[in-house]
């Protein structure tokens, strides 16, 4: 019955969750970046998975799920290890 409200919260959360890895990556947070990131990828597939998401939206946010990976390369700090970018270095091997 109110299934459009459901979609409606889940697009708020994901659009909380980017800005949120946008401002840590800003500020130049890389940690908490890859942590919203990961965080940003479970949600997605989990609401994926759901069919909360209508199709545009599910695009946008795959889309932008990408260029966030994209952004994040060679970010890593400490002993964090970019799981994209292990991905990307598999391939060429």
């Amino acid at each position: 019955m109110f299934r459009f409200l459901k979609k409606e919260n889940a697009a708020k959360e994901l659009d909380r969750m980017i800005a949120d890895i946008n401002m840590n990556m800003q500020n130049n947070y890389k940690d908490a970046a890859q942590d919203g990131l990961r965080e940003f990828e479970e949600k997605l597939s989990e609401l994926i998975a759901q069919g909360t998401l209508r199709e545009s939206q599910k695009a946008s946010y795959i889309s932008c799920l990408s260029r966030c990976n994209k952004n994040m390369i060679g970010k890593t700090t400490g002993n964090t290890v970019n799981s994209q970018d292990l991905i990307d270095k598999r391939q060429y091997l």
